[in-house]
């Protein structure tokens, strides 16, 4: 469903129930675990209307384009915003839901887009392209395998429009798949710099890299799996040169790059773990968080320290609440 929704500005349109409202500002990029392994969002910057189809270890997917052709990768920030913003609120304590109202700049300004009138524009073709493709699948979600088709949205509407024209408030209803993975917390944290990834292969490849390598040391993967894996539509030559050109640039948050003998490709965090374990911080030192920055993902917080942390070399600390206070409260002055 798309179009002006003659509900007014803030609450769910007739008929449509509850909704969860998108308000939690800094939330941690939160991505599904499905579609990091699989390949469901085309990787090309034109039009594409193939029908795509994808097998691997029973796992299968068909993907069916609308008119406006096959949701991309770029698409998927929308999903991303959506995850994460389900996540911090179910840590958090609060009741969710599979519509969400957002706001249309507070979604451009956390997947670092610019938020010109041409951006806005982009931003509806893109709730377009995402509710018009259609995906057939068996993969697991919350426990659950069923054989199921779906939109990557079930619908979306514009809430409330600028005196312009341009969208302000859009309510989208995520389709059930997704939203299972969601409650089951079938998910994983992405850098911030993933909104920073421009090409379309960058992106998913530290999709791949993010999901397998996970708390290894490293992971590799031969080309010719992860040009499957990947959905590239490159012959295998094209996407070795693409690859290595990658390994040269090093563009990937968190990971690095090597190709092996034998046609391989290895990935490899740029912080080695280390065997200190995490600093603890008590909820009386979340709740002066949320005190000191309200309307934050306190748990983001907390990660974005404890990756500060990581990168110092993993101190031992005699007093993490004060050290994690400490950092807010020269975040909060900043």
């Amino acid at each position: 469903m798309t179009g002006v929704s003659t509900a007014a500005a803030g609450y769910p349109p007739e008929g449509q129930g509850a909704f969860f409202l998108c308000d939690i500002f800094d939330a941690m990029p939160k991505n599904d675990l499905a579609s990091m392994e699989h390949p469901l969002f085309s990787l090309a910057t034109r039009p594409d209307r193939r029908i795509l189809t994808y097998e691997h270890n029973g796992a299968e997917i068909t993907v069916v384009p609308s008119v406006k052709g096959l949701a991309t990768i770029h698409d998927k920030d929308i999903l991303i915003f959506c995850v994460s913003q389900l996540m911090a609120a179910l840590n958090a304590g609060r009741q969710v839901s599979r519509t969400l109202h957002l706001t249309a700049h507070d979604l451009l300004v956390a997947c670092n887009r610019e938020t010109s009138g041409d951006a806005y524009r982009r931003l509806r073709e893109a709730f377009e392209r995402l509710a018009g493709t259609r995906i057939t699948t068996n993969i697991t979600t919350g426990g659950h395998e069923v054989t199921s088709g779906f939109g990557l949205i079930e619908s979306w509407e514009i809430v409330r429009k600028a005196r312009g024209g341009r969208m302000v408030s859009v309510a989208v209803t995520l389709s059930d798949w997704l939203y299972r993975a969601v409650l089951s917390k079938s998910v994983l944290t992405l850098s911030r710099d993933y909104f920073r990834l421009r090409k379309p292969l960058e992106r998913r490849i530290y999709e791949l890299a993010r999901k397998h390598c996970g708390r290894q040391d490293s992971w590799q993967i031969s080309v010719e799996t992860l040009l499957k894996k990947s959905g590239s539509a490159s012959p295998r030559r094209v996407f070795r040169k693409m690859i290595r050109d990658m390994i040269e640039a090093q563009p990937l948050p968190d990971y690095e790059m090597a190709e092996l003998p034998g046609d391989l490709i290895r990935f490899a965090q740029r912080v080695a773990l280390v065997d200190v374990p995490p600093p603890v911080v008590s909820e009386a030192a979340r709740d002066e968080a949320r005190r000191l920055l309200p309307g934050m993902d306190v748990h983001g917080l907390e990660a974005d320290w404890r990756a500060v942390w990581a990168r110092s070399g993993a101190p031992r600390l005699r007093k993490p609440d004060a050290a994690f206070l400490g950092w807010v409260r020269k975040r909060a002055e900043g």
